[in-house]
């Protein structure tokens, strides 16, 4: 069994994706996707992004990391794919299932599952111009306001060389409300000659079983449910092992939290910072009563060193160094 973290925009960055790969139990993550519109992208928006490149393209903790590209542009994926590979990236994920509207306005996401003939595309032209030895994935959702087509979305993205996909099982239509319909991931796996993870609505083991019944996947990506509780991949493998497992209590999630914070104080600018710290800690909310108190404590706080004090901090940590030429007492330049 594989287990993946998800890549999710705005939520799941580095700074995330090292902390929540260092619970252990995740096999491999994802970037958050990469825009490709009509240009070669310059490398440090693939540093920037993927910053894991420069370490092998794994995180902290070892964990394999993928780049996601997104885009509707065969040629240009095609070229920002092979100059990822240059970068060090060991497989290139295609997004097909990003709901926001912003995204699909511009073509790109969930709205390319009504052209199955251009996933096709995509995918060829990403996959002949990659080496041989880099694979090639996908994700997906079963449609944009339906279903019809989610087989045929499914058998373009295999016939045209995806090496695995990533099907969260549900349309753009229906966002992110539950259900997810884990029976389709067992249609699709019925029609397409590669390996299926299973996506969506992922909270818990018990979710996990039942997702486990209904969709027959051996392979699992997990995304909000992860997020919202650190060490879901460890107890759903104690399971799956037979093994005897004691969850995370919030006495060990709170120093992944003070982590994070530490390391995002230390990249962000003070007005940026709290807004991430408040985002996981409402997710943490939704399993850890003490992070439901900590959040109603942090929800109307902006100033970074009373954050720091209430995040248990004895002193107020360092934010990051400011950019050449710029004068520190007002963050101007001269």
């Amino acid at each position: 069994m594989q287990i993946a973290l998800a890549p999710m925009e705005g939520l799941v960055d580095d700074i995330l994706r090292e902390v929540l790969t260092g619970v252990g139990g995740v096999d491999w993550c994802v970037t958050e996707f990469i825009r490709v519109n009509d240009q070669l992208l310059p490398n440090h928006v693939f540093h920037r992004l993927a910053p894991e490149l420069r370490q092998g393209a794994r995180t902290r903790a070892g964990t394999a990391m993928r780049v996601q590209l997104l885009g509707s542009d065969p040629a240009c994926l095609a070229d920002n794919a092979a100059l990822a590979c240059t970068l060090g990236a060991p497989v290139i994920d295609l997004n097909f299932g990003c709901p926001a509207k912003t995204v699909n306005r511009s073509r790109g996401g969930a709205v390319l599952l009504k052209e199955p003939e251009l996933l096709a595309r995509i995918v060829g032209a990403v996959r002949a111009a990659v080496p041989a030895a880099i694979p090639v994935t996908a994700k997906m959702r079963l449609g944009y306001e339906d279903s019809l087509q989610a087989l045929d979305c499914a058998r373009a993205l295999a016939s045209a060389g995806a090496a695995q996909i990533v099907v969260h099982a549900r349309t753009k239509a229906d966002a992110y409300r539950p259900p997810a319909y884990w029976e389709w991931i067992a249609r699709i796996q019925d029609v397409v000659g590669v390996p299926v993870y299973a996506n969506g609505e992922i909270w818990s083991v018990a979710d996990w079983q039942r997702c486990r019944a209904e969709s027959g996947a051996r392979d699992y990506m997990l995304g909000r449910g992860l997020v919202a509780r650190p060490d879901l991949a460890l107890q759903i493998r104690a399971v799956a092992e037979g093994r005897d497992y004691q969850p995370l209590g919030w006495s060990e999630v709170l120093p992944l939290l003070q982590e994070f914070w530490r390391q995002q104080r230390a990249k962000l600018p003070e007005r940026f910072a709290p807004g991430r710290l408040k985002q996981w800690l409402n997710w943490l909310a939704r399993n850890y009563l003490e992070a439901a108190e900590l959040f109603v404590s942090v929800r109307a706080e902006s100033d970074c060193r009373r954050l720091d004090a209430l995040l248990g901090f004895p002193e107020p940590l360092r934010g990051p160094a400011p950019a050449p030429g710029s004068d520190v007492r007002s963050g101007s330049r001269p």
